[in-house]
């Protein structure tokens, strides 16, 4: 499993990306491999250690070996790095990087590069992220985790044949280092090469037979065919190698939810929500129940369970989880056709973002996020000329700030416009430009087909879009069962 955020607000979309990101630095013997800065010894000690549990991903045991690091070395910057990715909270994550960034003029340039382009990544601007990976490369050309640092940002930016590239390349220097194979399953996957993901998990299980996660990600292979009953039980076997597992718990609801077992499903995520040992774990249990409740209709079921998370956020005025989880409860409204009071939600996320301390790049962010959604809601109550005022607005600002992920938006709002215009070949063309691993493309690109007459396009994106199995996904649960429906007409 890859580290999970919610990616319904853009300041999770964000982390979410930046979180991709699971390297780090190597060891300091070898000139070729990108060394640990550190004053004491017994730092460094604890950081491998924490290090090592992070790239397995067990990011809550990993955090307090990086807390011990920073604690002997303040000025540790990796170990703020890694700390930061593991931090179970938005407030936490920002705290950490600021800390990470401020330590790393003392850190080796390899170091500096890798914090810079987190940096970069959680401002929204892919690019500068790119090329200070790229030159992270150039400069470590045979270390393996500076090919699996481009790699998995390829990955994220939907390059999956250059992910492939540097993964490979990244288990080619270091044929034990597992964290590449667990990304080059992921690459693969997402490039439907099914036969060469199942080989990549098994080989990362081959690896470490006594670790959850490779068993946690080859489950998670098997629900995106739809072997659902199959993945529970690899699910399972993640649970059995280690009980607190969190992620495997909430893979299981996952596919419950394909299943159309509610109930189960649900029950599930509370069951997990009582042995949660952070805010992060709760938080995750209250989304994943929450998707269960749209896929089951249940709008106001799931507005109440992002509420709790809302009200986890306030406690400890985090004002990036508040921010993503009231654009979480405006998408739910907005999916519902309750366009005014998803206003009113998304008018509540900015507010508090723009009181908060957050850095102004986090900030002028979600003021472009505001836009999209803004531009939204004024396309679905009949003012088109207002919705293409925002919609221009909205691209202009992301194409500016080369944020990859708010062009995709962007592209997709255009598209929607589009189709109220009932210009379905623009639609279609705009669609194809933004996120191809968001379901609601496919469904859209449905809408646009049909109503082109292209009924055999129209089906075959219908049936991408309800077999497309993410996981934990709310944007597949706003469409999934629609598209079901709208395929057996067609």
């Amino acid at each position: 499993m890859q580290k999970y955020f919610s990616n319904a607000g853009f300041i999770l979309a964000v982390i979410l990306f930046a979180v991709l990101l699971i390297s780090g630095c190597a060891r300091q013997t070898d000139e070729d491999k990108i060394a640990v800065t550190t004053m004491s010894s017994e730092a460094k000690d604890d950081f491998l250690k924490g290090r090592e549990l992070f790239e397995k991903l067990r990011q809550r045991e990993s955090l307090q070996y990086f807390e011990n690091a920073f604690s002997k070395d303040n000025t540790f910057a990796m170990a703020y790095y890694y700390h930061t990715l593991a931090n179970p909270t938005n407030k936490g994550f920002f705290e950490d990087l600021n800390k990470a960034v401020e330590s790393s003029a003392k850190a080796s340039e390899g170091e500096r590069l890798i914090i810079l382009a987190l940096k970069a990544g959680v401002d929204g601007n892919q690019k500068l992220q790119e090329e200070h990976l790229i030159k992270l490369v150039e400069l470590y050309p045979n270390d393996e985790r500076a090919h699996g640092q481009l790699g998995q940002f390829y990955f994220g930016l939907q390059k999956y044949d250059l992910a492939v590239e540097h993964l490979k390349k990244s288990t080619e220097i270091a044929p034990n280092y597992t964290s590449s194979y667990n990304m080059l399953g992921y690459s693969y996957r997402n490039l439907e090469n099914y036969n060469e993901a199942e080989k990549a998990f098994k080989k990362y299980i081959e690896l470490i037979p006594d670790d959850p996660n490779p068993y946690d990600s080859y489950a998670e292979m098997l629900s995106k065919v739809g072997r659902y009953d199959e993945s529970i039980e690899q699910y399972k076997k993640a649970l059995e190698v280690n009980p607190g597992f969190f992620n495997s718990y909430m893979g299981i609801s996952n596919n419950l939810t394909y299943l159309n077992r509610y109930d189960e499903a649900v029950a599930n995520c509370d069951k997990a929500y009582d042995i949660a040992k952070n805010d992060g774990e709760k938080r995750f249990a209250l989304f994943t129940k929450a998707v269960a409740y749209v896929d089951a209709g249940k709008t106001d079921n799931a507005l109440a369970e992002i509420q709790k998370q809302f009200d986890l956020a306030r406690n400890i005025n985090d004002a990036g989880a508040m921010t993503g989880d009231l654009n979480v409860m405006g998408n739910i409204l907005f999916e519902a056709g309750r366009f005014d009071e998803a206003k009113i939600k998304f008018e509540e996320a900015l507010s508090i973002m723009n009181a908060s301390n957050l850095a102004g790049e986090v900030k002028d962010n979600n003021r472009r996020l505001n836009l999209y959604n803004m531009g939204r809601i004024a396309l679905m109550k009949g003012n088109i000329s207002e919705a293409k005022m925002f919609a221009d607005k909205f691209i202009a600002g992301a194409e500016e700030k080369n944020n990859t992920f708010q062009i995709w938006l962007a592209h997709s709002l255009n598209g929607l416009i589009a189709l109220q215009d009932k210009d379905y070949k623009k639609a279609v063309s705009e669609f194809e430009k933004s996120s191809q691993q968001n379901p609601q493309t496919f469904y859209f690109m449905a809408l646009a087909y049909a109503g082109d007459g292209n009924s055999s396009e129209a089906k075959r994106f219908a049936d991408k879009c309800a077999n497309f199995n993410p996981l934990i996904n709310l944007n597949q649960a706003f469409v999934r069962n629609k598209a079901k429906e709208m395929s057996a007409t067609l």
